[in-house]
């Protein structure tokens, strides 16, 4: 895959279509939850032979972007990736109610994702598998931080994606990839039944064990000890630093997947050099 255009407007277009990817990812952040638990309260009641609710029309497209506080429109000049924010400084034009820092983070995410794929891999399907498994990723760990949720219709999408990223364009390492995505399951799965066993605790949701997964079938088998080192050490640091913060956090949830797609951004981005490194270090 070639690009058509010169690298003077290549890159601010890349960059321009992450910002706009990440601003549609906020929807998909946002939204999708709350799409889920209405599918599960409406599966819920009928299970139970409950009358059906019937609410108002909900998805990614339909109501319109509006304050979360007062519900009102926002303008289209408003809704400009990262520039919108600014605009509003931070605050709804209405009611002065802040808007969260999420999205402008996520939408530079994504901008900054494109640019890093781009530099990596330029125009060509492995860059377009490996952004699309980066959005994927940020949307997952979002969700994760907000609701402590990782949604199958998200996890599974992107373990077949990683087998399908294989079987078209490395399909020598289709097999090393099959049997990360069983491996990364089953690590985290042991480790699960283990700690459950021994404190009488879940130690972790069963979200993780499919993230995993669809790790494992990006990256295949070999990258799993050191994608799980990352998130293990850089989730106990953080869980170190916000008890130490605040000890009433001490025993309370947090959330692992966030973790995982940070690790999962460093070895779909740099995974050789890194792993490198680690062989070296084990030697």
């Amino acid at each position: 895959m070639h690009s058509a255009l010169p690298p003077w407007l290549l890159w601010p277009v890349a960059l321009l279509l992450g910002l706009s990817l990440g601003s549609f990812l906020n929807v998909v952040i946002t939204r999708l939850p709350v799409m889920l638990m209405r599918q599960w309260r409406s599966e819920a009641r009928e299970a139970l032979s409950l009358e059906p609710e019937s609410p108002q029309r909900f998805n990614l497209m339909h109501p319109g972007s509006m304050c979360p506080q007062c519900e009102s429109p926002i303008a289209w000049r408003h809704k400009l990736p990262l520039i919108g924010w600014l605009m509003l400084r931070g605050r709804c034009a209405d009611c002065q109610a802040r808007i969260s820092p999420q999205y402008p983070l996520v939408e530079l995410a994504g901008g900054l994702f494109t640019l890093a794929v781009l530099i990596l891999h330029g125009v060509s399907w492995e860059a377009l598998f490996l952004f699309g498994a980066c959005l994927t990723l940020l949307a997952l760990a979002v969700i994760d931080i907000r609701l402590q949720l990782l949604p199958d219709i998200l996890t599974l999408p992107l373990l077949w994606a990683g087998l399908l990223h294989h079987w078209l364009l490395a399909p020598w390492a289709l097999s090393d990839a099959v049997l990360g995505a069983m491996l990364g399951y089953l690590v985290l799965w042991t480790f699960h039944g283990i700690f459950r066993l021994v404190t009488g605790k879940h130690g972790m949701g069963h979200g993780d064990f499919k993230l995993m997964a669809a790790l494992g079938a990006w990256l295949g088998w070999s990258y799993l000890p050191l994608l799980l080192l990352v998130a293990a050490v850089c989730g106990t640091l953080y869980g170190l630093v916000v008890q130490a913060r605040d000890p009433q956090q001490r025993g309370q949830a947090i959330p692992f997947g966030p973790w995982l797609a940070m690790a999962g951004w460093l070895m779909l981005l740099a995974g050789e050099p890194l792993m490198a490194w680690y062989l070296q270090w084990l030697i």
